[in-house]
């Protein structure tokens, strides 16, 4: 699997190209790597898609480089095609380039949109918007040569269990779970003959720390973050499990090292409780979680941790959320099921993060780690040398979660991940039998930062800001300037759930396939962006308005009948507290939310 100096040659992997040249007519798209005779060829009028001779290319054409075919859109004026087209090194991964796409373009094949009524053509705006509102969102990451969807551990057991078969493509020995362009890539994998033209796309967080040193020992020290495309969404909309065992906010991180000839890899996951609840935005700061009634929430659990326990063997599920106030009757729900659900292979523990960390006590987090540092032992992590000779295997993980899976969760995280990378140092000879790692303060904030990092782009991905609490992950204290920007990044959370969020989880569906665009929309089929709005929406915010404005000035201008400025006064004020009350009252419907209904659940409708 491993080869020289590190470089880990996964076994019979067809490699992407690495560039490709996006030659433009008004008939074609031409796809022309630098290291092949063949070019691919796109019909802009029929969406045909062949091999060609690079030859029949033509020369004088528009054209520009891109660095990724990420796929192909369907949207109401016909597809689009979307490609990367600046990507930044991230850094090697045995002996693999891994880039961060930061830009992309999404290009449409019909050159206008005549054919589509004026409804139709702000609609078709709307959805491009929405597809461009996914790619703005920091964290794509590709590679050419590695698959970044699969752990070390499970790349090194396929190309072992694949030795005698055909080399396989990085989408073919892709994690789908992980594969954020599944969808878009559905019209290119049909074709054999294109494996090489296009690269799996993963969402999350990617960092490379080269040339770390501890003892004057060399090592390389990275961190990846891969969140799952299979219930993904936003903070609000998305939460608890679906009907196939998918967990809202899941994400699957592997920290990696390299010493000398040797791989180390640890993998932990997160993901949202894994029954059927939601917490819907509603104008609160902080909405109920409700538990959802008269449906199996065993069979979801069920299928979640068979998926769980398939994937990574034994499970520790450490719950972080309240045992107290709105989060109580959700996590003592947790518990409930996976008692009843009684498999030897789950083990469950709850802590309460904010009750045991309360007034700065956040040492009592070492209390935590102690508990679950036999499970920790037990389970191990991968290891392996550039022979292919693997010395332990990882053979369970840790599932967090708290309400978010974001905030609590990263720091329980990173401080599971610091003991184990320890114990690695220990048996690599990096660190002496017991010497510890947060004694040697140079990687130790390296460290620190890669972890924090980790949780601002998770938080970033699913809230719209970065995490919380993440001063005492950079400095393992909390201090007033953390507090701070906690409580700023708390406003702007409060602002995007309410008021932006419905339209990223749109989009994200949209990007997904979730939501499938109906070429007869705004025609025989109804458009979801033109629901007439309820009254309430557009006149009690006016009607605040125009009171509060009232209740300013008559407060400002002086009156010489007291009495007659005091009844105004209290006049404007209860109109303005009645009217808020009204809003509070029906907050959900002044909130941002979705208006794509799922392609399953629109057929269900309809039939």
């Amino acid at each position: 699997v491993c080869g020289e100096k590190g470089a880990c040659k996964m076994d019979k992997v067809l490699s992407a190209h690495e560039e490709l040249l996006l030659v433009s007519t008004d008939e074609k798209f031409y796809l022309v790597p630098p290291d092949t005779q063949d070019a691919l060829e796109i019909d802009r009028l029929n969406f045909e898609l062949v091999l060609v001779d690079r030859n029949t290319v033509p020369t004088s054409a528009q054209n520009q480089t891109v660095c990724a075919l990420v796929g192909i859109i369907h949207l109401l004026a016909g597809p689009y095609l979307i490609v990367g087209v600046e990507k930044n090194l991230v850094g090697n991964i045995a002996g693999h380039n891994v880039y961060n796409i930061v830009q992309f373009d999404v290009i449409p094949f019909t050159k206008s949109t005549i054919h589509l009524s004026e409804s139709q053509a702000r609609d078709n705006q709307q959805y491009v918007a929405m597809v461009q509102r996914v790619l703005a969102t920091p964290g794509f990451y590709i590679s050419y040569t590695y698959d970044l969807s699969l752990s070390f551990q499970r790349g090194y057991q396929l190309s072992q269990a694949k030795q005698n078969s055909p080399p396989l493509s990085l989408y073919e020995r892709a994690d789908h779970r992980f594969v954020w362009n599944a969808y878009l890539l559905r019209d290119l994998v049909v074709v054999p003959s294109l494996k090489r033209f296009y690269v799996p796309l993963i969402h999350g967080f990617v960092e490379v720390k080269k040339d770390c040193s501890i003892n004057g020992k060399y090592f390389t020290f990275a961190l990846i973050s891969r969140r799952s495309c299979q219930r993904a969404g936003v903070r609000y909309f998305v939460r608890g499990v679906d009907n196939d065992g998918h967990a809202a906010n899941y994400v699957e991180t592997e920290q990696l090292l390299w010493y000398k000839n040797t791989w180390g890899s640890y993998i932990q996951t997160r993901g949202s409780i894994p029954l059927y609840w939601s917490q819907r935005p509603t104008l609160k700061y902080k909405p109920s979680p409700k538990i959802a009634k008269g449906v199996n929430h065993l069979q979801g659990l069920q299928k979640h941790f068979d998926d769980q326990i398939y994937h990574y063997g034994q499970q520790v599920v450490v719950n972080l959320i309240d045992q107290k106030g709105s989060e109580k009757s959700l996590g003592e729900s947790f518990q409930s099921y996976v008692s009843r659900f009684a498999n030897c292979l789950i083990c469950y523990d709850a802590f309460d993060f904010h009750k045991e960390c309360s007034k700065m006590r956040w040492d009592r987090l070492s209390m935590l780690i102690n508990r679950l540092s036999p499970k920790q032992d037990e389970f191990g992590c991968f290891m392996v040398d550039d022979k292919g000779v693997v010395s332990s295997l990882q053979q369970g993980v840790f599932r967090t979660n708290c309400i978010d899976c974001l905030d609590r969760t990263n720091v329980v995280q990173s401080m599971l991940a610091h003991r184990i990378l320890e114990i690695q140092l220990q048996k690599l000879g990096v660190l002496a039998a017991g010497d510890k790692l947060e004694a040697k303060k140079e990687f130790e904030g390296i460290f620190k930062n890669v972890w924090a990092d980790n949780g601002d782009a998770c938080s970033a991905q699913y809230t719209g800001t970065g995490a919380l609490k993440t001063d005492f992950t950079r400095t393992g204290k909390r201090t007033t300037a953390g507090k701070l920007r906690d409580g700023y990044n708390s406003l702007a959370r409060y602002y995007f759930n309410n008021f932006v969020d419905g339209f990223r989880q749109d989009a994200i569906d949209l990007f997904l396939g979730n939501y499938e665009v109906d070429r007869w929309e705004g025609i025989t089929v109804p458009s979801p962006f033109h629901n007439q709005k309820n009254w309430k929406i557009t006149m009690l915010p006016l009607i605040v308005l125009i009171a509060f404005s009232m209740l300013f000035i008559t407060l400002i201008i002086p009156s010489t009948n007291a009495s007659l400025q005091l009844g105004y006064i209290l006049f404007w004020a209860v109109i303005v507290l009645t009217t808020v009350f009204f809003i509070l009252r029906s907050g959900e419907e002044f909130t941002n939310s979705p208006k794509l209904v799922h392609t399953g659940e629109k057929k269900q409708i309809q039939h």
